[in-house]
């Protein structure tokens, strides 16, 4: 039964380690955060993990995984610590903030045979992989875009923008929606409460197939959203997180181009049902976790690995570059900018 320790305990991390801590298929045996108030808040709530003092002390013990859930600017230093001692390692999303760290923690895991994974929780959804299934048998057709919504007001972060805070979510989702990656992304936004650091973006992803993925990120909006919609030339359907009971449904809509291009010939449309699929749900974070501890077990690469990470790390790179210029197209594979990372904004 694999053994772990986790690493910073802050509202997310505290549920990964509450996550990890009720789960059968591992233990969880240590705790630590840089404030020793929460690492012995977690130990008086689960008695079996014991908190330590810091990271360093945490890889002493004889652990087979560490689980990161620190801020994003101390993900690369955290896991190469931990590969370099080799443990396998769970670490939250972004991987790193920077395309050629997070190469380098590939490089390390691959040279050591250790499981890397990183938390893009929403490919874990049971409604979100339905859906793919939906997607992938054609019942759609084709996919022309989808449009992303993660908004809310509130949580406003001072070490990271939104677009690196809430779009990796949704740039997952994409991925994992269309099979595919972009080959060019466009990103608008403005700094409205902290100079320098983005509250509202705007970002576009464009694919071989002519398909498209918008997807709207928000600190500052009246509403908690948290909706994909997808346009499929047979069918639509819509996936809303915030409803408590049909998250997902399904249109039985669609626009014809015309068969004739004669005058008086008019685009037809079709609207038909609604279906609202029954989905059997469980707790997405549960389902992560117990992936990291089947990958421990069987030695598999994880859906959510170092790769995987690092696919959605080189489209956030494109779309701060594209951030910087205000919008104007870049191309995923250029050059990653040197400045990114942890000095990613303007003093």
């Amino acid at each position: 039964m694999p053994r772990l320790g986790i690493v910073g305990l802050g509202n997310w991390g505290w549920n990964l380690g509450r996550a990890f801590a009720e789960m059968k298929e591992c233990r969880l045996l240590y705790c630590c955060d840089s404030n020793h108030k929460r690492s012995e808040a977690f130990e008086a709530a689960y008695p079996h993990t014991k908190a330590v003092p810091d990271f360093d002390a945490l890889l002493s013990k004889e652990l087979d995984a560490v689980v990161i859930a620190t801020p994003a600017v101390t993900h690369y230093e955290l896991a190469r610590k931990a590969l370099l001692a080799r443990r396998d390692v769970f670490v939250e999303k972004p991987l790193t903030l920077s395309v050629r760290e997070a190469e380098e923690l590939l490089t390390l895991a691959d040279a050591r045979h250790r499981v890397l994974m990183v938390g893009h929780i929403l490919l874990f959804h049971p409604v979100l992989r339905h859906l793919r299934k939906i997607i992938q048998s054609g019942d759609l057709g084709s996919v022309y875009y989808l449009t992303m919504q993660r908004v809310n007001l509130g949580r406003i972060r001072g070490d990271e923008n939104v677009l690196w805070s809430f779009a990796p979510h949704d740039i997952s989702q994409a991925l994992y929606l269309l099979d595919d990656e972009p080959v060019e992304v466009a990103a608008q936004g403005q700094s409205y409460i902290q100079q320098g650091i983005e509250d509202v973006v705007f970002l576009g992803l464009s694919f071989a197939n002519r398909a498209m993925a918008h997807i709207h990120v928000s600190w500052l909006d009246p509403h908690k959203i948290r909706r994909v919609t997808v346009v499929g030339s047979k069918k639509m359907a819509v996936f809303d997180d915030i409803e408590t009971t049909e998250k997902l449904r399904i249109y039985d809509r669609c626009a014809h181009p015309p068969q004739v291009r004669t005058y008086g010939d008019a685009i037809q449309l079709r609207f038909g049902d609604i279906l609202i699929p029954r989905v059997e749900m469980a707790e997405p974070l549960k389902l992560e976790c117990r992936h990291f501890c089947d990958c421990l077990e069987s030695r598999e690469s994880p859906i959510t690995d170092g790769r995987n990470g690092l696919k959605i790390l080189r489209i956030l790179d494109a779309a701060q570059r594209s951030l910087q210029l205000n919008g104007v197209p870049q191309n995923i594979y250029a050059q990653p900018h040197p400045s990114h990372g942890q000095h990613r904004h303007p003093d």
